[in-house]
């Protein structure tokens, strides 16, 4: 077999093979393209995509088999009790059976392409094939991150880190309480691990795992000084986990920047926080910011310092509240959907093996597409294209073996949804 790297091929390079040719970093006829060149982009776009594949790293992987329908069947055993009744001399006991129970669901597509012009090809100094490749399979690995994360957040174990300030804690009970003194700290981690074990769940190669954002990384790192073993102290490096920082009271630390962030939900143009600047009147405050004239067919519904309040009206600088007798200056109005005084929300997820179940990427999961110029409606041959197609979906296996930790950071006043 021939060796091809991605160096191999520059612009206005063409390579010709007895099945297909490249020009121009282009292929000018996909159907015949020979089996190295195949594998080697597929596995190309599935290496690059791989790397922001943090979540689906720890789940179940199956295989999604050729012509095996859209439904996929994972399967859980449940534990055998205790065998506390003495065996009689000479009897053979009852015996158990297992109990086998399985939880379908549904697989679905995602995918997208880059059309690229003959003129682009003509004129592009980059090798255009490989860079949209990359790009490409950028989008593809957080996406299909994102698919299986969306799933994980959707655990019903949670856990709301408390309000700290000054050495006093205050028990916060739902998400719409936290602000940047709830931080994740120390305790919490140690919390979250003895749930897990108080569930025996396994753990993953002799640890729990945890998927943190760093904002939230660097906060606990700060609280937990020496207590915070980074990778570079591990005895064997070989064994280091994608994306792994470090480990905490019998945790594995993974950092993703999609480790789930909830933030406020839009309330104009982008806009999710307004800084309120005074009391015009009795039904209308200032704020900071100027967003123009916007008339809602309903009011919108947003909170202030925690409370439900509605914006009826915003005209330039002035907005116009259902309540604007409680809201006073330096206050912030934001969305639905994040913690106090529009703080972002951050989720660490602490997990134990076998907690979910993916498909995997691999043997047709993700898909390399490229499409040679004059393929389809192209009577002129101006168009050629690049693209992939996944097949994918998560599901929670063992609730009690996922627990979603919420808490702020001191990053919490500007952050935003992802």
């Amino acid at each position: 077999m021939k060796e091809i790297t991605l160096t191999l091929f520059s612009a206005g390079e063409v390579i010709n093979s007895t099945e297909g040719t490249l020009e121009n970093g282009v292929i000018t006829n996909p159907d015949s393209l020979s089996a190295e060149m195949k594998t080697f982009y597929d596995k190309t776009l599935i290496t690059l995509a791989g790397a922001n594949l943090i979540h689906e790293q720890f789940g179940q992987k199956r295989p999604i088999p050729k012509n095996g329908g859209k439904t996929i069947e994972f399967r859980k055993f449940s534990k055998l009790p205790k065998a506390l009744k003495a065996i009689t001399e000479g009897v053979t006991p009852k015996g158990n059976k297992l109990n086998v129970s399985k939880i379908s669901c549904t697989v679905d597509q995602y995918g997208d392409y880059i059309e690229q012009t003959d003129m682009l090809e003509l004129t592009s100094v980059d090798n255009t094939i490989v860079e949209a490749t990359k790009e490409l399979a950028s989008q593809a690995g957080l996406t299909l991150d994102t698919v299986v994360r969306n799933e994980l957040i959707g655990g019903t174990n949670v856990m709301y880190c408390p309000e700290v300030i000054d050495g006093v804690e205050t028990e916060i009970l739902s998400r719409k309480d936290i602000n940047k003194n709830c931080l994740l700290r120390v305790k919490d981690i140690f919390r979250a691990a003895a749930e897990l074990k108080s569930v025996n769940a396994p753990k993953i190669d002799g640890s729990y795992v945890a998927i943190i954002h760093p904002y939230v990384a660097y906060d606990l790192m700060q609280q937990a000084g020496d207590q915070w073993i980074g990778i570079a102290k591990y005895v064997d490096p070989e064994s280091i986990l994608k994306g792994e920082i470090g480990t905490l009271g019998g945790v594995r630390f993974v950092e993703s920047t999609e480790a789930k962030i909830y933030g406020p939900e839009e309330i104009s143009d982008g806009i999710s926080r307004l800084t309120v600047a005074a009391q015009a009147n009795s039904a209308s405050i200032s704020v900071e910011e100027d967003i123009g004239d916007i008339t809602f067919s309903e009011p919108k519904k947003v909170y202030v310092n925690g409370t439900e309040n509605f914006i009826e009206s915003i005209s330039g600088g002035t907005v116009t509240l259902s309540n604007a007798a409680t809201v006073k200056k330096g206050d912030i109005i934001c969305g639905e959907g994040a913690g106090k005084d529009g703080s972002a929300v951050f989720c660490t997820l602490f997990l134990g093996e076998n907690a979910y179940g993916v498909t995997d990427i691999e043997g047709g999961g993700l898909q390399h597409i490229v499409k040679q110029r004059g393929y389809g409606n192209d009577p002129l041959d101006q168009r050629s294209s690049v693209g992939w197609k996944a097949t994918k979906v998560a599901k929670r296996l063992l609730e009690e073996y996922i627990i979603r930790v919420e808490s702020g950071s001191e990053f919490s006043s500007n952050a935003e949804s992802n």
